[in-house]
């Protein structure tokens, strides 16, 4: 069999990237269904929710470069000449099918890998190879990775109803037609007849409604509003953290902005996130470098990367159960003279409180105090995560980091 198509069949290499690209879409399909079911789980099945992820990833991106190969020799070669060049619907819904699964292959694909690159903090589970995680220039953007993950989760249907197609199609033609169409891509060759020529009408029309499909397709996943859990695990990126002025009035900062972080490790890989609504209510005396704080966190605001649904559920910080955190302190100066300062209080999280220290720098620039701290927390002392007895998948250690500027009186 030679290694280029011919007018009547397909040659090694096409027949080669068609089987393979087949076997590996059907795989990633299955794949990415399996490591779904695992969400049910909760903590106890998360590891292995993160294997499977990482394994329909790697698929995923052998099917894109193998796509890319097919679509160049489809280019270079051209399809074999159609057995029944007059059955002209017949042959243009084949053609469009052909090129909408081209485009599939390409473009699933490489949407997961978009996803994956614009996740804030970490794509949730690795790809498996060492040339990197992310594509150059997407901005790591929760926003832009939930437009990405709508085309990609939704996209699947339209491949799928394609594969349903074609796989039809080909059973039309060995069942009902009893012809050699099959046999093209099988390798028999010699049982396919030659075919006569025919002019090519409207060779591009295929492609262009192809092409219409996944663009519409695309319009959608960019346009549609997001459902109400997406916009709500997504509120960091959206909104400003909401504030309280303080109180005393001789002595009050109010917080204009600033960021709540968090970092945690899973599977060996830092994961950052944030908190997109909290309160924060500050009594500073600058003279003598001491004061109360008050803060207050809406947990279901956190967003962390792939994982913010799971990092709220009951397995974790719980957010139903226990909707807010709250820290109450002391503020005191420990350097002389100096930036260095630390508010030493209870932090409460998921029903627990703990006595905590945050080390933070304060500068002030006229009227305008910015805080900058991190605090190293241990999630068991909470009983946060607690099915987790080691830390192979999640790491004990967790990492608050504050960024605020405020305003005097």
């Amino acid at each position: 069999m030679p290694a280029a198509n011919t007018s009547r069949a397909y040659g090694s290499v096409h027949r080669f990237l068609h089987w393979t690209i087949a076997v590996l879409i059907l795989s990633a399909i299955a794949l990415g269904l399996y490591a779904e079911s695992f969400r049910a789980g909760g903590a106890q099945t998360l590891a292995r929710m993160v294997e499977v992820f990482s394994i329909h990833k790697t698929v995923g991106i052998t099917v894109l470069f193998l796509a890319l190969a097919r679509i160049v020799w489809v280019l270079v070669q051209g399809h074999p000449r159609p057995l029944h060049p007059e059955r002209r619907l017949e042959n243009f819904v084949a053609s469009t099918v052909h090129w909408a699964l081209y485009g599939g292959m390409v473009l699933m694909p490489l949407a997961g890998w978009l996803l994956h690159s614009a996740a804030p903090g970490g794509g949730f589970a690795d790809i498996l190879w060492p040339f990197g995680q992310r594509l150059p220039g997407v901005p790591q953007d929760a926003e832009l990775s939930e437009r990405f993950t709508a085309f990609h989760v939704n996209g699947w249907w339209l491949l799928a109803g394609l594969i349903a197609l074609h796989i039809g199609g080909a059973l039309k033609h060995t069942i009902i037609d009893r012809d050699a169409t099959l046999a093209r891509m099988a390798g028999n060759a010699a049982l396919v007849p030659e075919p006569p020529r025919h002019p090519h009408r409207h060779r591009w029309l295929p492609p262009l409604v192809a092409l219409a499909l996944w663009g519409g397709l695309a319009t959608w996943a960019a346009t549609t509003e997001r459902a109400p859990e997406a916009i709500l695990e997504q509120a960091s990126q959206q909104a400003p953290a909401s504030v309280a002025p303080a109180e005393t009035a001789a002595s009050a900062w109010t917080v204009q902005s600033g960021t709540l972080g968090l970092s945690v490790t899973q599977a060996g890989v830092p994961v950052e996130g944030q908190f997109g609504t909290w309160t924060a209510t500050i009594a500073y005396d600058e003279a003598t470098g001491t004061g109360e704080v008050m803060a207050e966190v809406n947990i279901a605001s956190l967003t962390l990367g792939a994982v913010s649904g799971m990092a709220t559920g009951p397995d974790f910080l719980n957010a139903q159960a226990f909707p807010a955190a709250r820290f109450e302190g002391q503020i005191a100066r420990t350097t002389e003279g100096g930036t260095a300062h630390q508010a030493t209080g209870t932090l409460t999280i998921a029903g627990q409180a703990q006595p905590a220290t945050l080390p933070f720098d304060l500068t002030i620039e006229g009227d305008q105090p910015t805080a900058k701290g991190t605090l190293t927390l241990d999630r068991r002392d909470f009983g946060v995560g607690a099915t987790y007895a080691d830390e192979s998948t999640v790491a004990f250690p967790v990492v608050v980091t504050i960024d605020l500027m405020a305003t005097r009186g």
